[in-house]
């Protein structure tokens, strides 16, 4: 449920243009689901109040916007429940879009201006009630600190019109564009990544718009994707040429549906919290299953090194992506409170060249750019490619090689930039739950109150990384008890300043760091046992599952449930594997850990997007 009120914003149309106007706006706001309707300043007070009460969205539209009703469904139906501003494209402007986020243009003009509509989210009512008196309310709220999120018009149009000969080239340019074809076709995401543009959103609308016929839900469509990559994971078990080639196809299949859901989701404005999870959990499902149907089929025709591989793949794409979740999070929190003294450095040039090469859409740079950080669609098109025409250890090899270049790459210059904006994101949350935690951390090792969080997470990474390396070079012979036990102390000493302010600017790496620390303890386990390989995958695959819980629950605005105060934590299960290696049943505990993990996992799931989750 929706309230909208029409503000005046200076409408000097006669009464006889201005009243049908009127009445445009009110259908359309009706269409968009608003539940009341009202016009002028004490409209919207009363408006304000009544949305306060029952905790809903208000949509503020200028009475003299003549615009696609359908721009007006997208702000009420914004799928984080953020609010949201209506932005016309204009180098002139005095406002900037940045990653998303509406901004006053501070250096020089903008890149885009207000297009007369905003939909505030009921977390933000408190600022609107502030500035309801305000003549120009959209920009009252800019100054009181509100940073909206833009909706930008792109093949739709809307424009302000101030007299009878306005009013008509406006409603001439509206009539002139299919609406419902724009909006099929701004269903695809406008600045995606180079293969999926070119070789998915060419041809995927088609399949976006038979969904919405056949009326499969973005969650339906999503199941499918599973399905067809796990069909693709069980041919590259197969490993025979003809079933590496269905294998390849079916995950490229699979990828194209990945991509209709969400635009299925954006073109039907069905969104949910549910459905912004599930996406996420299944893509990262499905490209973890094809690693295991990969290392499968080449253990299967007897190439060695396979299963490595794919835990290698498994291990970096998950911290890689624990760095890009927070990333963006600290990204978002230093464009919503710029610092001046952010402005020089070197990471602040890297922002700036960064920024222009974004701008130049097209260019040979741009799509450099895009592609070097190796995203889903250049993965699942490596992956795809290598499988046809090679093996699966080689298709594991690449993607491992890809992505060790893509994370060096990110990592360096995300780290300058971070350094540059001055600004902490990792203490503006529940710092314990995207720790991870566990029991032994917040009650006991917490208490000795350390600084420097960032350090020991990093140390605890290292520790196991170098013993992995001691494990695979020979330099330490397995079991090599004493080793794991020494490393398993340094890791858990990542705990020690747990309840310290994490909000340094690169303190954002510390979930990142914790994971790779666990993961990599995980691995030296299964070396120095030595378990079966496949065993140490599942145990991994598992864990990287309640990681990404995590994460998505923070990015799809999901409830916290059962994740948050997690009593094993990273901490509790070091130990636990620690004591399984130490008393000689390295195997036995990681499958007792594995089922542990993935049955907590599927319990909570389930139980909180019963009770708080959103389907769409």
């Amino acid at each position: 449920m929706t309230l909208a009120v029409l503000t005046s914003t200076g409408n000097t149309l006669e009464p006889a243009d201005a009243a049908p106007l009127a009445e445009e706006l009110t259908a359309a706001l009706r269409a968009a689901g608003a539940t009341e309707v009202e016009r002028g300043p004490a409209g919207l007070r009363h408006v304000v109040e009544r949305a306060e009460q029952s905790h809903e969205p208000v949509l503020v539209v200028a009475d003299n916007l003549v615009a696609h009703p359908s721009l007006l469904w997208m702000l009420a139906t914004e799928p984080a429940g953020r609010t949201t501003a209506l932005v016309v494209p204009d180098p002139a402007g005095d406002l900037s879009d940045d990653r998303g986020k509406v901004l006053p243009a501070t250096d020089g003009p903008g890149t885009v201006r207000y297009g007369g509509a905003i939909c505030v989210a009921p977390a933000d009512l408190p600022v609107l009630a502030k500035v309801a008196d305000r003549p120009d309310v959209f920009a009252a709220l800019l100054e009181a600190g509100l940073v909206p999120v833009a909706t930008p018009l792109r093949l739709l149009r809307a424009e302000l019109v101030h007299d009878a000969a306005e009013l008509g080239r406006a409603r001439a340019e509206v009539a002139a564009v299919d609406e419902d074809r724009a909006r099929l076709r701004m269903a695809v995401k406008e600045k995606d990544d180079f293969f999926t543009t070119y070789a998915v959103s060419t041809w995927s609308p088609i399949v976006t718009k038979a969904s919405a016929r056949l009326r499969l839900t973005p969650s339906g469509v999503t199941a499918i994707s599973v399905l067809f990559a796990v069909a693709a994971a069980l041919a590259f078990w197969q490993a025979s040429r003809p079933a590496m080639i269905a294998g390849g196809i079916l995950l490229y299949l699979g990828f194209v549906l990945d991509c209709v859901d969400g635009q299925l989701a954006r073109y039907t404005r069905r969104f949910g919290a549910f459905g912004g999870w599930l996406d996420t959990m299944a893509d990262r499902a499905k490209e973890y299953a094809a690693y295991a149907g990969l290392a499968a089929g080449a253990e299967r025709i007897g190439l060695p090194y396979a299963w490595p591989l794919a835990i290698t793949a498994i291990v970096l794409q998950t911290v890689r992506h624990m760095t890009d979740a927070w990333y963006g999070a600290l990204h978002d929190e230093a464009a919503s409170r710029p610092r001046p003294q952010a402005a020089g450095g070197v990471g602040a040039r890297l922002s700036a060249a960064s920024t222009r090469v974004q701008g130049d859409t097209g260019s040979v740079a741009y799509w450099l750019k895009r592609i070097v950080v190796f995203p889903i669609g250049e993965r699942w098109a490596l992956l795809s490619v290598l499988a046809i025409f090679t093996n699966g250890r080689i298709a594991l090899a690449g993607t491992v090689i890809c992505g060790l270049v893509a994370f060096a790459y990110t990592l360096a210059l995300r780290s300058l930039r971070a350094l540059s904006m001055r600004v902490g994101v990792l203490d503006t949350v529940d710092t314990s739950r995207f720790r991870d935690d566990g029991l032994l951390v917040r009650r006991v090792l917490s208490r000795a109150k350390l600084p420097a969080p960032l350090a020991f997470a990093a140390l605890a990474a290292v520790a196991a990384l170098a013993l992995v390396v001691a494990l695979l070079a020979g330099w330490a012979e397995p079991p090599a008890k004493i080793l794991l036990a020494v490393v398993a102390l340094i890791v858990l000493g990542a705990g020690l300043p747990a309840r310290s302010r994490h909000g340094g600017p690169l303190d954002w790496l510390i979930p990142a760091f914790l994971r790779a620390a666990e993961y990599l303890f995980v691995a030296a386990v299964g070396l120095s046992g030595p378990a079966p390989t496949p065993v140490v995958f599942l145990l991994v695959f598992m864990l990287t599952l309640h990681h990404y819980d995590l994460v998505a629950r923070m990015e799809k605005g999901a409830p916290a449930g059962r994740a948050t105060g997690d009593p094993l934590g990273w901490d509790g299960r070091v130990v636990l594997l620690a004591a399984a290696a130490l008393a000689g049943v390295p195997t036995a505990g990681m499958v007792v850990l594995a089922v542990l993990v993935g049955g907590t996992f599927l319990i909570n799931a389930i139980a909180d997007w019963r009770t708080g989750g959103t389907r769409p």
